[in-house]
């Protein structure tokens, strides 16, 4: 059997994830990355060394899902979220739900709640639930513990960090309760063609459908079109499109902000 294809199967049983729904070239590029800081010269060799160190799936496993992320990435989008699309959401009834999907460590699902605490604010007959998923069961415990560096928080203005962090001792910022109490976060593989959830106000999934195959871009549109209410919105990357089979599911909300509509 060819060794890549040993290792993708291995691959597939021990970390979780399929390979076939990611481009190829970003598989071997990550498993190159890995390979290099283990020192080892071919797939073979590598495979080999992934049955034998338990401790290398959890590391090939962020490798391969780029847990890489902060708070308010982006800030023209948050700024369209804050000014438009949630006041919208609270206008339209007493109930709001969201989809962040593909949340890595937490920081764009706890984001968009500090927009909606404070949206509440005004609203105060509305409530709000974040459900946050991925398919990384490592990653979420840390976005579940809520517990970021001063890094993350980089687009967090120090009102913002003082009212919903608390400043720990040993330099890092904890998640306030009253945000954790709006996120819902589990464990979800997008491939899997099933929501999270139906009915839906709104849909965020940046900067995660740039790695899979335009097959698996068409079928992730179909499944977030049948999860959304009607008219709900979908948050896509800004390095990110919609294919020509499926643009007829969206339509454009903010062009600039990669900010689209559910249409009819």
């Amino acid at each position: 059997m060819d060794a890549f294809l040993s290792l993708q199967r291995s691959i597939e049983k021990l970390v979780g994830i399929k390979c076939s729904n990611y481009k190829e070239d970003y598989i071997k590029r990550r498993i190159l990355s890995r390979m290099r800081l283990t020192n080892t010269e071919d797939y073979e060799a590598y495979h080999k060394y992934l049955l034998a160190n338990p401790q290398e799936i959890d590391l090939l496993r962020n490798a391969l899902t780029i847990n890489v992320t902060k708070f308010f990435r982006d800030p023209e989008v948050f700024e369209v979220l804050q000014r438009e699309v949630l006041p919208d959401l609270a206008r339209r009834g007493r109930s709001i739900r969201i989809w962040c999907a593909g949340c890595a460590t937490g920081e764009e699902p706890y984001s968009i709640a500090i927009l909606m605490h404070e949206l509440m604010a005004l609203h105060r007959d509305i409530g709000v639930t974040i459900y946050a998923t991925d398919i990384d069961a490592v990653v979420l415990q840390k976005a579940t513990a809520g517990i970021y560096d001063r890094k993350s928080l980089e687009n967090v203005d120090e009102r913002r960090i003082r009212k919903h962090f608390i400043s720990r001792d040993d330099g890092t910022f904890e998640v306030r309760p009253h945000l954790k109490d709006l996120v819902k976060f589990r464990q979800h593989d997008l491939m899997s063609g099933v929501p999270i959830a139906r009915y839906l106000d709104a849909v965020t999934c940046r900067n995660v459908t740039i790695y899979f195959t335009e097959e698996q871009k068409n079928e992730l549109a179909h499944l977030f079109h049948s999860a959304l209410a009607a008219d709900g919105y979908y948050v896509m990357g800004k390095t990110e499109y919609l294919g020509r089979e499926v643009e007829h599911l969206f339509a454009p909300y903010n062009v600039m902000q990669k900010i689209l509509r559910k249409a009819a």
